[in-house]
């Protein structure tokens, strides 16, 4: 039978059917879709003569347990047990689609009294029978007589199985504000004195809230999900390339550089690193040397700027025994050492030229003399340089070989500075605090004005700075929780006389420029005076008071700090 066939053999709305009548013969289906008022269809017993407190009951008891964080399996079954037990709908189940097809089939997701063997019979085409009826239509249907009903197909319980009298069924859409998602079925007995349209009322208010309950669980699984999938991500990319190294961090600039990194390790190039100290150029030498055919050979680093002149030859070339005062016997170079592997030079501008004569024919010929000695000795190195200095510049003024240069440039590689990798910087603080967590055997954690003073920074130290103050802020913290205050006060003890970063100011003073910042000068008394006339002038801020001054704002909170001037 066709559903306009279907349709037009539905009873009646509710203002015309007489309130004590009898249903007798006919189609037993009835479509209640826009139905309001309360029908006497059963034993035409007054419907106020029910208690509704049973109905509050279910209602509360079933928005109650949809809002619990519990399983939402055990939620609806609990739903469908309070139907059965206080108002006789017995066999209760939600039938959900299986996918977003809505050609796909309609099955049993949750019941009460089916057996296993039932719930899973139940299984329906959209439109078919009466539960496919509702999927499909979005319409509230009633079988008054299940056995004179021929769209009933007694799919998933047997007939035989139910009460040896009339039973009906009644099946309800379930939405998603206006997509049906599901059904809402019930079977119960038809001579019951409780009117059809209570049930179907209360089954409309249970399918709403079991819709609600269905919609969260889904945001919540899509989120998890999300969460899940970018995490794994992030640990993915983060353990296959630059974090398995030490170097951590998503921003743009870092990963180009790790993705060169990469590229380059492969082959035998010289790499020159660029990049300003703590940006981790030795961990990225470290990188290339393991994913490079030398990983099997030593890595061999030495720091040009931390070992003096004097010393600096006989540490790269080896001495042999006698070649001076105190070589009491033959030592092996760290190029030497390296041979086979590679040679991380750090700091490699501040080499004096003679030894940059010399490690020039190191690379042309592959061989090198001991200080000392007269024999050559072949090796094979490749060298990894780096320099927080601009060695074109310093090439430009003489410092530094041309030629050499142009040997070690081969691939040159900038690292990026913290301030440069937004949004990094909250993902290391929190690398930091773990690894010192458990160095310190303490349990941490950052406030989130913590976070967010960290990455206000400018951080001229780098990531070298960020671990040392993540350390320093573990050890003063009283408490469990890092706070912004205790952030502010260790970084305005940050400024050194190393490398200042300005900023660029607004509403500055006229004739002040954010260029015009005088260089770094201690901190002396005779200063409170100027601050605090600086302070006044302004009415106590600090930001045009340090313009006025001739100060970056921190170089002035640092003063105040040191000389305990407070703010007016």
């Amino acid at each position: 039978m066709s559903n306009s066939t279907l349709l037009r053999r539905l009873i009646p709305a509710a203002s015309s059917v007489r309130p004590k009548a009898k249903i007798r013969g006919g189609s037993a289906l009835t479509n209640f879709e826009g139905t309001r008022r309360a029908e006497k269809l059963s034993m035409g017993e007054p419907a106020e003569s029910f208690n509704i407190d049973s109905e509050l009951t279910v209602v509360q008891e079933a928005a109650q347990l949809i809002t619990e964080d519990v399983d939402l399996d055990q939620s609806i079954r609990r739903i469908l047990r309070l139907l059965s037990h206080l108002h006789g709908l017995n066999r209760g189940r939600v039938l959900l689609a299986e996918g977003n097809d809505p050609k796909k089939l309609i099955t049993i997701r949750y019941s009460y009294g089916l057996t296993s063997e039932e719930i899973k019979k139940g299984r329906y085409v959209a439109g078919e029978g009466v539960t496919g009826y509702v999927y499909k239509t979005g319409k509230i249907a009633l079988v008054q007589d299940i056995d004179e009903e021929e769209k009933y197909l007694t799919r998933a319980v047997f007939r035989n199985v139910l009460p040896n009298e009339m039973v009906a069924y009644i099946a309800v859409p379930i939405f998603w504000g206006k997509k049906t998602i599901g059904v809402l079925a019930v079977h119960r007995l038809r001579k019951r004195k409780r009117p059809f349209q209570r049930d179907i009322t209360l089954l409309k208010v249970i399918a709403t809230l079991i819709g609600q309950g269905l919609r969260i669980e889904e945001m919540v699984a899509a989120r998890t999900a999300d969460l899940e999938s970018k995490n794994q991500l992030l640990i993915n990319k983060m353990e296959s390339r630059g974090a398995a190294h030490g170097i951590i961090g998503q921003s743009p600039l870092l990963q180009e550089a790790v993705q060169q990194a990469f590229l380059v390790a492969p082959t035998n190039t010289n790499v020159l690193l660029q990049g300003e100290s703590g940006t981790g150029k030795e961990l990225f030498a470290r990188m290339i040397h393991i994913a490079s055919a030398r990983s099997g050979g030593a890595f061999v680093s030495i720091n040009c700027a931390a070992i003096p002149n004097s010393l600096i030859e006989s540490e790269l070339f080896g001495y042999e025994r006698g070649a001076f005062t105190g070589a009491v016997s033959t030592k092996i170079g760290r190029m030497e050492l390296a041979s086979g592997g590679t040679l991380f030079l750090d700091e490699i501008g501040d080499l004096e030229l003679a030894l940059q004569a010399k490690l020039l024919r190191v690379i042309e010929y592959k061989t090198i003399q001991r200080v000392g000695g007269t024999k050559d000795i072949a090796v094979d190195i490749r060298i990894v340089s780096a320099s927080h200095k601009n060695l074109q510049l310093a090439v430009q003024d003489s410092q530094f070989r041309l030629d050499l240069f142009y040997r070690l440039n081969v691939f040159p590689l900038r690292i990026p500075a913290l301030r440069e990798r937004g949004g990094d910087i909250r993902l290391l603080a929190q690398h930091f605090l773990n690894k010192s967590n458990g160095e310190f055997s303490k349990e941490m954690k950052f406030s989130s004005d913590a976070l967010a003073a960290l990455e206000r920074y400018a951080w001229p130290g780098n990531v070298r700075q960020l671990e040392n103050v993540i350390k320093r802020l573990l050890l003063l913290s009283d408490s469990r929780l890092i706070d912004g205050h205790l952030v502010e006060d260790v970084l305005a003890h940050e400024i050194s006389s190393e490398t200042l970063i300005s900023h660029t100011v607004h509403n500055t003073e006229p004739g002040a420029s954010p260029g015009d910042v005088r260089p770094y000068m201690k901190v002396v008394s005779d200063e409170v005076g100027e601050i605090q006339e600086a302070l006044r002038r302004q009415r106590g801020n600090k930001t045009r008071a340090a313009m006025s001054l001739g100060l970056t704002p921190r170089q002035l909170t640092y003063r105040m700090i040191k000389l305990k001037i407070k703010s007016e």
